[in-house]
C-alpha cells in the first residue's frame, strides 16, 4: 500500500511538472477559437448548448466518485492528460495551428458527459494561462472539444466492441475519430459565424477544414496510438482503480 502510494505521488508530480512548463506564455494563433472571434450571440448560445452535458457529467463524476474514491486519481490524471496533449500545438500550413484533444482517453475512461466538465476546466486554464482559446469562446470550445469530440469517440468504441473489432484498435479507432470529429465541428461553427459571401456556410466549412486537416489528419494517428498505449499501461499498472470505473467494468468498454 505504502509503495503504491508512493508510484501514485511520483505520477502527480510528473503530470505538475508538465503543466507547469506548458503553462509559460506562447505567442501563437492555436486551433481553440480565439478570444473576441465569435459574435456574441454565438458565444452565448454554444454555452448554452453545453449546460444539459455538463450536469449531466458533474452527477457522473459525483457518482462514480462516491462509490469509489479510488478512481480519483485516475480522474484527476485523465484531466492533466487533456490539459497537457491539447497545449501542444503544432504549426499548420496556413500560419493558424493544430493539436491533440486527449479527451479520447476520458470518453473511454468516465463517459462522454465526464468529459465536458474535465474538458470546460481545461479550456478555462488554457484560455488564461496560456491565451489558447478565450473566455468568450469557451462555450463554443467546449462543445466541440469536450462534448462532441468525446460522444464520437464514445460511439466508435461502442460500434468496434459491437462487431468484435480487436480491442486496441477499437481505441485507436475511437481516439483518432474523436480528435477528427472535433475539428470538424470547430469549423462548422466558425463558418457558421462566417458563412463565405457566395457559397454560404458550407463552403466556408469547407475552406475552414481545409486549413487543419494537413496537420490534423497525422495527431489524429498519434492521439490514437498514445491512448492505446495509456489504456494499456492502465490495465497493467492501475486494474485496481479500472475496476470502480462503470465505464470501464460494467460498460460497453469491458469485454
Amino acid at each position: 500500500m505504502i509503495k503504491s502510494n508512493k508510484v501514485q505521488r511520483k505520477q502527480i508530480v510528473l503530470f505538475l511538472a508538465c503543466i507547469i512548463i506548458l503553462s509559460l506564455p506562447v505567442q501563437t494563433s492555436a486551433m481553440h477559437i480565439m478570444e473576441g472571434y465569435l459574435p456574441g450571440g454565438y458565444c452565448v448560445a454554444w454555452g448554452v448548448i453545453c449546460i444539459p452535458f455538463l450536469l449531466l457529467g458533474y452527477n457522473s463524476i459525483t457518482n462514480t466518485i462516491t462509490e469509489n474514491p479510488k478512481t480519483k486519481i485516475i480522474l484527476a490524471m485523465t484531466g492533466a492528460c487533456i490539459f497537457v496533449i491539447s497545449s501542444l500545438k503544432i504549426p499548420s500550413v496556413t500560419g493558424s495551428c493544430s493539436h491533440m484533444t486527449g479527451t479520447g482517453l476520458g470518453a473511454l475512461l468516465f463517459g462522454p458527459c465526464a468529459v465536458s466538465v474535465l474538458g470546460l476546466i481545461v479550456l478555462i486554464f488554457q484560455a488564461v494561462l496560456l491565451a489558447h482559446g478565450g473566455l468568450t469562446s469557451l462555450g463554443a470550445n467546449t462543445f466541440s472539444m469536450a462534448v462532441a469530440g468525446p460522444l464520437v469517440s464514445y460511439g466508435v468504441y461502442w460500434i468496434c466492441r459491437k462487431c468484435r473489432v480487436n480491442k486496441m484498435v477499437g481505441i485507436f479507432l475511437a481516439a483518432a475519430f474523436g480528435d477528427l470529429f472535433t475539428y470538424c465541428v470547430t469549423s462548422v461553427q466558425l463558418a457558421m459565424a462566417y458563412p463565405d459571401t457566395q457559397g454560404g456556410v458550407a463552403a466556408s466549412a469547407v475552406k475552414f477544414l481545409g486549413v487543419f486537416a494537413p496537420t490534423q489528419f497525422p495527431l489524429a494517428v498519434i492521439e490514437g496510438i498514445i491512448t492505446v498505449i495509456v489504456m494499456m499501461e492502465l490495465e497493467t499498472y492501475g486494474r485496481t482503480e479500472l475496476s470502480g470505473l462503470k465505464f470501464w467494468k460494467g460498460g460497453v468498454i469491458h469485454d
